[in-house]
């Protein structure tokens, strides 16, 4: 797109005839030192009528020049399509449990239960598809924890590798500490203040470190770590002779652990108790995290040396017809 700096400049194309118009009464008056430029008009409009073509060739090399001079100073420039500026993203590690009891079918939707590893990767792959620009990374933890996806901005891949992880693989325990510790060596050498790991899990510490003294280390290193607490409080279910028992299939849920773990590292805790809580937790940690918005810049190229090479070309013709006449 072509644009223009100081197109009012435009306004002094006149300028030549207005000096022209008003350089006989200076002279007059004053006896002023004569300009060359001008002197040539006043001697085009003099000249010898058998030789039209020649007055018409220097008269159109004059203006075309003068044209050209203040299209050069009037700054054209081209403006080119819009260019996305990299932004300063997230480093932000995903830690999903996936031991056994991942399999519990307490998620209720729409009156039927699904098990809690499928609520999960559903939710939690499509917060993953929205983070486009982020650095992500999966963390698979049970009675070990494994680094699945390295960080990277392929975000398509973690999403997948999320979706084709099975529960029990890992163990039927829970090591939060061993996670939390795994989440620090990948994130420690990583920008200050984009360090983030977001920790679900359905049950309490029962292998590996003490996850207290590993959410100490973390907040060392400046790493921010929201945990998230899965599964229902309530669940329903019919007995054999027709009545209804209920139980609470989250007893083994160590809230007060994971929210010391968020305390302690400037995290938030978050209770997901069905599939609709769990996909508002990872609303709001859009919220708390947000994606940086993305800064974009036009690039300007100058075009003036067109018409001032141009008009230098001009004036080299102007010189040679004034030479020749």
């Amino acid at each position: 797109m072509l644009s223009w700096e100081w197109p009012l400049l435009f306004t002094l194309l006149p300028l030549p005839l207005l000096v022209r118009w008003l350089a006989p009464a200076r002279e007059a008056a004053s006896g002023a030192i004569r300009v060359p430029f001008y002197q040539e008009l006043h001697n085009l409009a003099n000249s010898d009528t058998k030789r039209p073509s020649r007055s018409w060739l220097r008269a159109f090399l004059i203006w075309a020049t003068w044209l050209c001079l203040v299209t050069a100073v009037a700054r054209p420039n081209w403006v080119g399509e819009p260019v996305s500026l990299p932004q300063d993203r997230r480093d932000l590690m995903l830690a999903v449990d996936i031991s056994r009891s991942m399999l519990e079918d307490d998620m209720l939707v729409n009156n039927q239960y699904i098990d809690r590893i499928s609520a999960v990767k559903a939710v939690v792959g499509e917060f993953v598809k929205q983070r486009t620009g982020d650095r992500m990374g999966l963390i698979l933890f049970g009675q070990q924890s494994y680094l699945q996806t390295p960080l990277t901005y392929d975000t398509q891949t973690v999403q997948q590798q999320l979706i084709e992880a099975q529960s029990g693989f890992a163990g039927n325990a829970t090591a939060i500490g061993d996670t939390i510790g795994l989440a620090i060596k990948r994130l420690r050498d990583r920008p200050a203040d984009s360090r983030i790991v977001i920790l679900l899990t359905d049950g309490a510490n029962s292998a590996g470190t003490d996850p207290l003294k590993a959410a100490d280390i973390a907040a060392e290193a400046q790493i921010r770590i929201h945990t998230i607490g899965v599964g229902a409080e309530i669940k329903y279910q019919r007995g054999f002779f027709g009545q209804t028992r209920s139980s609470n299939p989250s007893r083994d849920l160590d809230e007060q652990t994971l929210i010391s773990i968020a305390e302690k590292t400037g995290g938030q805790y978050f209770r997901a108790r069905d599939p609709a809580e769990l996909q508002k937790i990872y609303t709001e940690l859009d919220r708390l995290e947000p994606i940086p918005e993305e800064q974009t810049f036009r690039p300007t190229r100058s075009l003036s040396f067109w018409p001032i090479g141009l008009g230098l070309l001009l004036s080299v013709f102007l010189a040679i017809s004034v030479r020749l006449r």
